[in-house]
């Protein structure tokens, strides 16, 4: 099985980036993230419209490049989260999280029991085909799995105590566009409430020993909230990223056209 390398760097106090996925279902985008430097894909069936054997094929992608690939579920259910498990997926993102009793549930779903109740459905494509016994197969994978909690509502953050207590939470990750409208200011990504509200989150997850983690837009944003602490921080999307250097290009060619008038 292959090295959740993201849960590696994020235990051994490194900082972690990845680049979402919603749009476009190509293998080679997380073959270009990868060789961008990227350490993790953030493949989003959630706001994406990616079905289960696109998410494999995106998935196989990211291992064969080495960047963990991880999976945002549409909603807290076990057969969507089993099933991209079983696909390959060394991550799960919960989205929407607001009640403790179904986060310990998800939490659970990730993990083989004892540590939890994932059904066991794995076979040899998910192991390289290496000979594992069912022991060292669910060792490896208990211990690999990240599991990636989604913050996203003024009542999960007057909450966060609470739902940051329960076990088995490796990153706690805002939301700041569902965040943003909740709070009431949509869109405005640094007002002082929402920036308030985040850093205060960002104390909790501490006391927690919760790893940190944002989802934005552009660079800017990831550069303050790297600036400020953050440890998980994911930037852009893929169209987001071929939009921005398709305009890029067209203004510099545009502009060469210019001159030669």
């Amino acid at each position: 099985m292959k090295t959740n390398n993201t849960k590696k760097r994020l235990r051994n106090g490194e900082v972690v980036l990845g680049c979402s996925m919603q749009q476009f279902g190509s293998p080679e985008i997380p073959r270009i993230y990868a060789a961008a430097g990227f350490h993790f894909c953030f493949i989003d069936c959630e706001h994406g419209s990616f079905g289960l054997e696109t998410v494999r094929d995106l998935v196989r992608s990211c291992l064969d490049r080495e960047i963990t690939p991880i999976v945002r579920v549409g909603e807290l259910l076990y057969s969507l989260v089993a099933r991209v498990l079983d696909a390959g997926a060394q991550g799960i993102i919960y989205p929407r999280v607001e009640s403790r009793q179904l986060l310990e549930d998800a939490v659970s779903w990730t993990k083989f029991p004892p540590a939890g109740v994932r059904g066991y459905g794995l076979s040899a494509p998910q192991f390289d085909y290496a000979p594992l016994s069912f022991a060292e197969a669910i060792q490896q994978s208990n211990a690999s799995t990240l599991v990636v909690v989604q913050f996203e509502t003024a009542t999960a953050m007057e909450r966060r105590e609470e739902l940051l207590s329960v076990p088995g939470i490796d990153v706690a990750m805002v939301g700041p566009a569902d965040l943003s409208v909740s709070l009431g200011v949509p869109g405005e990504f640094e007002h002082p409430r929402l920036v308030e509200t985040v850093t205060a989150f960002m104390e909790s997850c501490a006391r927690h020993g919760v790893f940190p983690g944002i989802q934005v837009r552009n660079v800017a944003l990831a550069r303050k909230w790297l600036e400020r602490g953050m440890r998980f921080v994911g930037c852009g999307s893929e169209h987001g990223l071929l939009l921005l250097k398709a305009t890029e290009t067209m203004a510099e060619l545009s502009a060469a056209v210019e001159k030669q008038k």
